[in-house]
């Protein structure tokens, strides 16, 4: 698969050429699913918490006589009918944690990657760098290259904190390190702008 290869004035520079195995692979839209599930289920803390009537502090004394008021028996403030009383069936700490195959994560990869590049939603810069932090830099490279208005994850082969802090500031891109590739981040943004290292790094480990 060729790609034209543009540079950070969005002129075109040459071409690429894109492995079918990992942009040009079946697309196993369940896969991705499967995929996206488990990444948001991991997120999850499960630090969730409610107290039950033996756990709600207070109550020991019974709040009235048992006959004579009228009212229904009573022994503890804590009981769940009770304003402030212990909670029935509460959430309570868990893990959501969910298990999956790395050759299923890695294929739910290539679906996302093969989906954006059908698509063509994958634009590729022979080199992304910056000496220094300035976002209205970064501003003007995504306009060259036809991307203002869509939101952006750029893809780097390894951290570099001038990319990284010009792009923080802007609302619709993010930065990602290519070892860190993710489903919720590839099907998340519009256009996935990669310098040619960064194809190089996903082509050793997916291709």
């Amino acid at each position: 698969m060729q790609l034209v290869m543009k540079n950070m004035a969005g002129e075109q520079v040459g071409e690429i050429e894109l492995s079918e195995a990992v942009f040009g692979a079946p697309v196993n839209r369940g896969l991705m699913h499967q995929a996206l599930l488990r990444q948001l289920a991991n997120a999850r803390l499960g630090t969730h918490k409610t107290k039950t009537r033996s756990e709600v502090r207070g109550g020991g004394r019974k709040p009235w006589k048992q006959k004579g008021t009228g009212r229904a028996r009573a022994g503890s403030t804590n009981a769940p009918n009770f304003v402030g009383g212990g909670i029935v069936f509460g959430p309570t700490p868990r893990k959501y944690t969910q298990r999956m195959p790395q050759k299923m994560r890695q294929a739910a990869l290539r679906s996302a990657l093969s989906v954006k590049a059908s698509g063509e939603q994958i634009v590729v810069v022979d080199d992304l760098s910056m000496d220094v932090p300035k976002t209205k830099a970064m501003v003007k490279t995504l306009e060259n290259l036809g991307l203002g208005g869509q939101s952006v994850l750029v893809l780097l082969a390894e951290r570099s904190m001038p990319i990284e802090r010009s792009i923080s500031n802007l609302p619709n891109a993010k930065t990602l390190e290519s070892g860190y590739l993710n489903v919720r981040d590839l099907l998340g943004c519009d256009v996935v702008v990669m310098p040619k290292a960064a194809v190089e790094h996903i082509h050793a480990w997916l291709g």
